[in-house]
């Protein structure tokens, strides 16, 4: 007689356990310096080098950032920072509303 399986059994009962869903209301948090320079560049390292891979476009950019003085990062820096600070008006209203009930549940 062939076994019975009861592995299975146990996953199932953890993934019913699951994370909660994510609230589509909750503000996206604050892009950092890297970010906005990236976003900025992305298209000129692709149009520069045709045919390059996904992950080499990172290291390209990854390598530039690196390259660049505290200057010239500065205007990334200011992009950074306002974002953070709309962040953190957006998750104050958030919480305001008594909708982040995730503290709670932790």
């Amino acid at each position: 007689m062939p076994k019975e399986k009861t592995t299975r059994a146990k996953r199932s009962t953890k993934a019913e356990g699951g994370r909660k869903k994510k609230d589509p209301n909750q503000p996206k948090r604050g892009l950092s310096a890297y970010m906005f320079f990236a976003n900025e560049q992305r298209d000129k390292v692709r149009e520069d080098n045709p045919g390059i891979k996904f992950g080499e476009v990172g290291k390209m950019l990854g390598e530039k950032w690196k390259a660049l003085s505290e200057k010239q990062k500065e205007p990334y820096e200011a992009k950074a920072k306002a974002d953070k600070q709309r962040y953190e008006e957006e998750k104050a209203a958030y919480t305001a509303g008594g909708v982040d009930d995730d503290e709670d549940e932790e």
